[in-house]
């Protein structure tokens, strides 16, 4: 009796089930992914945002595969790559966000003082959406703990992941406003530039997992099906400024609040509590100039 192997059984048949849902979860980005060029190509903005979406996803997945491999990396490096995502943030919301969302209110008719208060005002509204929902949705930070109404009935896993969509439901907002509006160039390099910072940030996401107990398998599985919620915000955010053009301003000025909020709310402190605010303010320096040239080059 005691040679009995049912928990290796039981252990093998829970790995399956792991491969088999990152399998599901990776042919369904593949098919949004088609899905979304073949609606690009007939012109429809709503496509061309769950292209950029899922493009955005892809580069997240793709930033797991080092935890996949069993790759190793110190704090340092892991705050560095958080302050790179940062500094990409902060230039797209600067150049691809508020710079559009004034041009698109000057077009719309309204003056100097009037674009600054309307995009001012749409900033700060992102903002506060973004700090009501961090309030009113259980989430668990991987230093921070838990935020948001204590939840007793979800599992810390679970937590983990409400945290992840907080943070990514900005950019995939931010994509699918981008490509609803006029500059399909600037929409481009906006997308670019946040899927350059979602390959370390899928790979920040699985390493935190990692690190707080969770098996490769799961950190990797989680990392991938954080980047799921941008394509589906994308759709959202494009096909919520299609219904009038009047509404691009403030979506791209609400987009960009909702990015700064998580930059100053969540990447920011959370780079700087180890100790190593040096390298990550450094890594944040260089993800802006990077998203600023590309904005440049591509705009």
């Amino acid at each position: 009796m005691a040679d009995i192997r049912f928990p290796k059984t039981a252990l093998s048949a829970r790995t399956a089930r792991r491969w088999l849902g990152a399998g599901i979860a990776c042919a369904g980005l593949l098919l949004l992914l088609i899905e979304g060029a073949n609606l690009a190509r007939s012109g429809s903005p709503v496509g061309a945002a769950l292209t950029g979406g899922c493009i955005a996803a892809l580069a997240t997945a793709l930033g797991t595969v080092p935890v996949l491999l069993s790759q190793q990396f110190s704090q340092r490096a892991y705050d560095s790559m958080l302050g790179f995502g940062a500094g990409v943030m902060l230039a797209a919301s600067s150049f691809s966000l508020v710079i559009p969302a004034l041009a698109a209110a000057k077009s719309q008719g309204a003056g100097a003082w009037g674009s600054g208060t309307l995009v001012g005002g749409g900033v700060l509204l992102g903002a506060m959406v973004l700090l009501a929902i961090d309030r009113a949705v259980p989430h668990e930070h991987f230093v921070k703990g838990l935020e948001g109404p204590e939840s007793r009935a979800l599992k810390r896993v679970w937590l983990f992941v409400l945290a992840i969509v907080l943070h990514n439901l900005p950019e995939g907002l931010a994509i699918g406003v981008a490509f609803a509006g006029t500059d399909a160039v600037g929409a481009t390099a906006l997308t670019t530039g946040i899927s350059i910072q979602d390959v370390p940030e899928g790979l920040v996401v699985a390493l935190a997992l990692r690190s707080v107990g969770y098996g490769k398998l799961t950190a990797v599985g989680l990392g991938v099906l954080s980047g799921l919620v941008e394509p589906l915000a994308a759709v959202l955010g494009a096909a919520v400024i299609g219904l009038t053009a009047a509404l691009l301003p403030w979506g791209l000025a609400m987009a960009a609040g909702a990015m700064l909020f998580v930059i100053s709310h969540e990447i920011i402190p959370e780079s700087h509590r180890k100790g190593h605010e040096a390298h990550a303010t450094t890594g944040l320096m260089l993800g802006f100039v990077l998203m600023m040239v590309l904005d440049t080059a591509l705009g």
